[in-house]
């Protein structure tokens, strides 16, 4: 009898050992290929950013010469100097910051209220809303009637005209409206509408509460997607450069110091040196406000791009 009992507790007991599957010879095999395939794919990954960051380090004629493989030669800051000791450029971060943050708070708004209104049954022509918005992922205007819509909405020369075009991505919108149809109970809603909420209440306080997945995969998408543009500036903002944006500012600096000799007596080969330097300092310098923010991000990412990529 004790013995059975013994037996008994061994079985219900959740901390048991369980059995160890022995791996043959071919799982080994297989662990080791896959191990060395992806550690192959992430150096492929992780070695241009380090070449990057060790280049802005080094002196131009180490980085043409061939010599910075695996750290800094030479000691050179002087593509950081003369980047961080102009005036426009630290206007464009201001610029930058400003138009990200606005797009991004407005694009969350609009993107997570959209999708909750598509994702309830009860939304009147709820298959036409959607076929409206699936049509703009495969088809648009062109370049010209975009400029002219913007230009005929008094937004030429604006901050809006970076802001507003582009606000809401069809692709987002279905990743947060089938977050909400498979993460957001039936239950829930019903408990708050018996409880009186209205659809107001019932957004603000239950739905976006329990949606900070979806959240940080919206502000993270948007966000990158705002910092890195500069085309919508370029062709609206022309020659207003006050309201440059960071990666515009940039890409004028590296084009002037690859075209032209500058004004402090540098010769034509000083002129290059420089440009090579600049190429890597401004990836440096408009990338690291990326790296900074997906830390806080990225414990949400992949629960919030599963869930949202779920089929309906």
């Amino acid at each position: 009898m004790e013995d059975i009992i013994k037996n008994e507790e061994i079985v219900d007991s959740p901390k048991k050992k369980r059995k160890k599957v022995k791996e043959t010879t071919g799982d080994k095999i297989y662990y080791i290929v896959t191990y060395i395939i992806l550690g192959l794919l992430a150096l492929i990954v992780f070695y241009p950013l380090y070449f990057v960051v060790i280049a802005s380090f080094s002196s131009a004629d180490a980085v043409l010469a061939g010599k910075v493989y695996l750290w800094p030669v030479d000691l050179d800051f002087t593509g950081y100097v003369r980047c961080f000791e102009r005036a426009d450029i630290w206007i464009g971060y201001g610029n930058t910051i400003w138009y990200t943050v606005v797009y991004t708070a407005l694009s969350v708004m609009f993107t997570l209220t959209a999708a909750w209104a598509l994702s309830r049954k009860t939304l009147p022509l709820r298959k036409f809303w959607m076929i409206f918005f699936t049509i703009t992922m495969f088809f648009g205007g062109g370049l010209i009637p975009f400029y002219n819509v913007v230009n005929d909405l008094g937004m030429n020369k604006t901050a809006w005209a970076i802001i507003l075009p582009g606000t809401v991505s069809a692709w987002n919108l279905f990743m947060a409206k089938t977050f909400f149809q498979t993460g957001v109970p039936d239950t829930i809603v019903e408990a708050a509408e018996l409880d009186g909420a209205n659809r107001a209440r019932l957004f603000i306080s239950i739905i976006v509460p329990i949606s900070a997945p979806i959240i940080a995969v919206l502000t993270l998408y948007y966000a990158i997607g705002q910092w890195n543009s500069y085309f919508n500036a370029m062709i609206f903002l022309g020659d207003r450069q006050n309201m440059w944006p960071l990666q515009l500012v940039l890409k004028e600096i590296l084009t002037a110091s690859e075209s032209t000799v500058g004004g402090s007596g540098e010769t034509i080969l000083e002129q290059f040196r420089l440009a090579n330097q600049l190429k890597y300092v401004t990836v440096i310098i408009s990338s690291l406000p990326v790296f900074l923010l997906y830390p806080f991000v990225q414990k949400y990412f992949a629960q919030g791009v599963l869930v949202g990529s779920l089929k309906d």
